[in-house]
């Protein structure tokens, strides 16, 4: 298994397109998801796993992904944008879930580390993760629960994300803030009225004076992910005492990603304000 791991991550690495590999090729996991490579010329400076939102139920594959893989890739950071898997669009309009469990919770966390688990087999400098809406809280969520090691295949790697970037992330599944189409892509059919469920994916409970350094991003305007996620997701951060910046925009709403086309004039400053950030803390190096 170790050589076949080194054979994808060689194809990642050496190619001068973006490459894409499955996660879980040569692993007793049966899952469809990918990892695709977007490298700069050069060495990179660090390495971010990008996760696209989608409210669990899809993915943004172009502003959230392809375009933040090749804004960070332009910039000297290797980026690895996750295509995790997510409950999917005939769920969403049948709610097939609850005959059939599908992909839920802990499924899309498990892609994620399994990526962690890749990227790190190659890459020896800082690796981040970023990611957007949902995206946001499966990021946050790799932030918090590294401890755990739900993939399966325990090899020693670190799942600590040395940095997380959430932007107008998902972060509560409890009322009044929680966006009820991520709650329910995450938790299934049938378990949204789980309360300990619910408590135990309510990231803003479960901050832990270790948690990486975050940069958090939301928008007053935002339509869909209710602002309030962002508030108590900082406060808990400051609470616990972990490196954070936090910046809410007045205007931006929500969706925007690396697409210039989506941003205001206020949005458009964020991925400047990240790469200064990244610097300022040394890309979490420690």
């Amino acid at each position: 298994m170790r050589k076949l791991v080194t054979l994808l991550l060689v194809v990642l690495c050496t190619a001068v397109k973006a490459q894409t590999v499955r996660v879980w090729d040569g692993t007793p996991v049966h899952a469809a998801s990918t990892l695709t490579a977007y490298l700069p010329e050069g060495e990179p400076k660090a390495a971010v796993v990008v996760c696209p939102g989608g409210s669990y139920f899809w993915l943004d594959k172009v502003s959230e992904g392809r375009l933040v893989g090749e804004w960070l890739a332009s910039e000297g950071i290797a980026a690895y944008v996750l295509h995790y898997r997510t409950a999917g669009w005939f769920d969403f309009a049948f709610r097939s879930r609850s005959l059939f469990p599908g992909n839920r919770h802990p499924d899309m966390i498990a892609d994620l580390q399994r990526a962690l688990q890749l990227v790190r087999a190659e890459f020896d400098g800082p690796v981040g993760v970023m990611g957007f809406s949902a995206g946001g809280h499966l990021v946050m969520s790799a932030a918090e629960f590294f401890g755990t090691d739900f993939t399966g295949l325990p090899d020693g790697t670190s799942l600590r994300p040395d940095f997380a970037v959430p932007v107008y992330p998902v972060v509560s599944m409890r009322e009044p803030c929680t966006h009820g189409r991520s709650r329910r892509g995450l938790l299934g059919e049938g378990r949204t009225d789980d309360p300990a469920l619910r408590d135990s994916l309510s990231l803003e409970r479960h901050v832990r004076p270790d948690t990486p350094p975050v940069f958090l991003v939301c928008c007053d305007d935002d339509p869909v992910v209710d602002p309030e996620n962002s508030e108590l997701l900082a406060a808990a951060l400051t609470e616990k005492g972990v490196p954070h910046r936090y910046t809410r925009y007045r205007t931006g709403g929500h969706g925007f990603g690396a697409d210039p086309g989506k941003m205001t004039e206020e949005t458009a400053c964020w991925q400047g304000a990240f790469l200064d950030w990244l610097e300022e803390i040394d890309y979490g190096r420690h």
